[in-house]
């Protein structure tokens, strides 16, 4: 699993640099950029600079250092407009290699007493799923910023109703670190798509292969069996993250395969299903087909297509009607912030929250987007429990301004 992201990643960041770019740099043109021949190395693209918003540095803190090691995978130890004032895990050898690795002197035994500090202003929780929104809610009404780990909240929907409250009522940046919004084709469909080059996307496809015969690691043993439809945001991004728009019904399918872990007696949750295929109606009138697997033996990764009136985009290539494309190429990233891991995204979310708050605006993936991406996967789970009976999504629209 690890090689077959680490290759991905690579060849990611050579067409998000090459063959994206080279549609982009030829914006105006009347007739449609060549496509690189089978074979041909990509055109490297104009190299752009990191520009600073301010010199201020955001006091951060940093939780969660478990089997992902995801507190310091993102990068805010590096970044030039933040300082890791503190760091927590439960356990102490773990709370010690993350204090090591954000290269902290302060450390707390745990999240509810690193946000009694004053001095932090911004807390990332990359705790174990099912206390997300839990440990967001004690963030946001300590006074501080947040951005969590993936998903948003696990499988309440009472969960989603308390974050999307707090979030109004404290006023403070909330945002949600889904890696595929970050991906180099994921971020030049949503950028293709603001400039119409889709139209509206009649049908759309998003992917998250696991396989996992034996579940991973993790506290208090969450992942042993856990609905794939419960982790739905790296699929679910491929719709909601390219568009803004929302998922409207759901009838899901699900698999009923041999994964152990994956049986109604052997797990927590009395999930049954190994894999679970959802298909979603949008609010566009378009068709939306999102899967989650544990079960598919060889298959691994995250991947998305888009289908629309006036174009559509599979991995790294645009075919459609529209000519002189928009500038697809990812934002630079600060010096010495690496894009890392899950296709090169860690370091262009972790940019985006620290900008968000330096820029007093809101961040890409706020409440609103986390939910409308994380939510239907908890009905979708729901349908597939129901034989695939179709299902009406809550609606996680932002006030209108």
């Amino acid at each position: 699993m690890r090689d077959y992201l680490t290759t991905r990643r690579h060849f990611l960041e050579a067409v998000g640099a090459g063959s994206l770019a080279a549609m982009a740099a030829r914006a105006g043109e009347a007739t449609p950029p060549k496509a690189p021949a089978d074979g041909e190395k990509p055109a490297p693209a104009e190299e752009k600079k990191w520009t600073p918003v301010s010199d201020r540095k955001i006091r951060m803190g940093i939780v969660g250092y478990g089997v992902c090691q995801f507190g310091a995978a993102f990068g805010f130890q590096d970044h030039p407009n933040v300082e890791v004032v503190a760091v927590s895990d439960l356990i102490p050898a773990r709370r010690d290699g993350l204090m090591k690795a954000c290269r902290c002197a302060k450390s707390y035994e745990s999240l509810e007493e690193l946000v009694k500090d004053p001095l932090i202003e911004a807390v990332f929780v990359a705790t174990d799923a099912p206390s997300h929104p839990r440990h967001c809610i004690e963030v946001l009404n300590h006074g501080k910023h947040v951005m969590t780990a993936v998903p948003a909240v696990f499988g309440s929907l009472e969960d989603a109703d308390k974050l999307l409250e707090t979030v109004k009522k404290c006023g403070l940046k909330y945002m949600m670190a889904e890696t595929s919004c970050f991906h180099a084709e994921l971020h030049a469909m949503r950028q293709i798509y603001r400039a119409g080059g889709f139209g509206r996307i009649i049908f759309s496809e998003g992917e998250y292969f696991h396989y996992c015969p034996t579940p991973i690691d993790s506290y208090k043993g969450w992942r042993v069996g856990v609905p794939p439809q419960w982790y739905p945001t790296h699929s679910n991004a491929y719709y909601v993250g390219v568009t803004r728009k929302r998922f409207v019904t759901v009838s899901c399918a699900g698999f009923r395969g041999a994964v152990a872990h994956c049986q109604p007696d052997a797990n927590p949750y009395r999930n049954p299903f190994s894999d679970e295929v959802a298909l979603f109606t949008t609010s566009e009138g378009g068709m939306s087909r999102m899967a989650v697997c544990w079960g598919m033996c060889g298959a691994g990764g995250e991947k998305g297509r888009v289908y629309g009136e006036k174009g559509s985009m599979e991995t790294d290539r645009y075919h459609g009607l529209v000519k002189g494309l928009p500038d697809v190429a990812r934002p630079p990233l600060p010096p010495g912030v690496a894009a890392g891991g899950h296709g090169g995204s860690h370091g262009y979310l972790s940019s985006e929250f620290v900008a968000a708050i330096l820029e007093k605006r809101d961040p890409l993936i706020d409440v609103y987007e986390a939910l409308a991406i994380t939510v239907p996967g908890i009905i979708a789970h729901q349908s597939a429990l129901k034989d695939g009976e179709t299902m009406k999504l809550p609606q996680f629209e932002r006030p209108k301004e």
